[in-house]
């Protein structure tokens, strides 16, 4: 089985706005305006991940942190390194 590399994201639901804020203590800090119930933030987290790397929602896996602020997220083929390049505004989605 392959090691799957997770991400580390420090989610702030009932936002103004959906948006990367940047990192805090080794994790992206994301805002959702999504609030916290029946899963709304978590559907919402996977969308936007999606939007912002150019892929479908389903690439996106909530491994860890689902009833907390606190996730670790993998994305279907691609390296934790380039998907936090990518949320952090270090580098551009790659064209698919």
């Amino acid at each position: 089985m392959a090691t799957q590399e997770c991400v580390a994201l420090r989610i702030r639901p009932r936002s103004g706005v959906d948006a990367v804020v940047g990192e805090r203590e080794g994790a992206i800090e994301i805002r959702l305006q999504a609030p916290p119930v029946d899963g709304a933030a978590n559907e919402a987290l996977r969308r936007f991940v999606a939007q912002r790397l150019g892929l479908a929602p389903r690439a996106v896996t909530i491994l860890r942190g689902l009833t907390g602020r606190h996730k670790a997220i993998t994305v279907e083929g691609m390296t934790a390194a380039g998907v936090r390049a990518i949320l952090l505004g270090r580098a551009t989605p790659p064209a698919r």
